[in-house]
């Protein structure tokens, strides 16, 4: 069992609901910031109970934010735990939360779950987690939910938009002007897709570089032979590199790139 769903189970504060597979999917990503001085913010009071289930899992030191339009919240305000009043699909109330707390650790959307809460939400606040964080959107299946603004393969829903994420993490390799590099490019590690849930690493991406080491037991191309080459000249054997340079240049004698990694090496 784990440490949250055991203060779930025994749950000595106020009223939390939650699906019980959500628990180990928070373990598998929170677990991490224990015991740490992080500012943790949730989307969505309700009654208070989440609120304390983090302040008791992250201990002492974490800083607990809540968010909800309910003004009867920012009576749950207790020592480790703020209360902010605030409609989660109104831009300002984002401005509000970035300009007062600057940036975030974990920030948790588990709010009012209709399509432009959750879109709203991302867009303002998924800039705002800091380089290490997660970023967690939970209760996706009202994407499903027409009464909820959703629909099988609808557009516009939270889980389409989310599928577009996919693809901008690959926009480092994107073949058409319309599939350039953006903030999730650059920032996205990682995006988990979890039965109605989506958990987002935050970090800070560099563009993918390819490498090879080793030799070839088969006929292999340029672009193999320059990256030998690199690979030899990073470990300081300059006669491999060389080697493998005019390997390359075998192949393509015009080569550039060859050329000029051969001028860099000793003679």
């Amino acid at each position: 069992m784990s440490d949250l769903f055991h203060y779930f189970d025994n749950n000595p504060g106020r009223l939390i609901h939650k699906w019980v597979h959500y628990f180990g999917i928070y373990e598998r990503h929170f677990s991490a910031f224990r015991n740490r001085p992080i500012r943790l913010l949730e989307f969505g009071v309700f009654n208070g109970g989440s609120l304390q289930m983090w302040k008791h899992y992250f201990g002492p030191q974490a800083e607990i934010i809540g968010v909800d339009i309910d003004p009867r919240c920012a009576e749950l305000i207790e020592q480790g735990i703020e209360i902010v009043i605030g409609d989660q699909e109104d831009r300002a109330t984002h401005a509000r939360l970035r300009d007062r707390y600057g940036e975030f650790d974990i920030v948790i959307d588990d709010g009012g779950h209709r399509m432009r809460q959750q879109l709203v939400t991302l867009q303002e606040m998924y800039p705002a987690v800091k380089p290490g964080g997660i970023y967690l959107a939970e209760d996706l299946h009202t994407s499903y939910f027409p009464e909820w603004g959703g629909g099988l393969r609808q557009a516009g829903t939270f889980i389409e938009t989310a599928k577009l994420l996919i693809d901008q993490m690959h926009a480092w390799h994107g073949r058409v002007p319309e599939h350039q590099p953006d903030l999730v490019t650059s920032t996205a590690f990682g995006l988990h897709f979890y039965e109605s849930i989506l958990v987002i690493e935050k970090n800070i991406i560099r563009p993918p570089a390819q490498a090879a080491s080793g030799e070839p037991v088969f006929p292999v191309g340029v672009l193999e032979y320059l990256l030998l080459a690199a690979h030899a000249q990073r470990k300081g054997d300059a006669t491999r590199a060389r080697a493998h340079c005019l390997s390359a240049l075998a192949i393509e004698p015009q080569s550039n790139e060859a050329r000029a990694m051969l001028a860099q090496l000793p003679a």
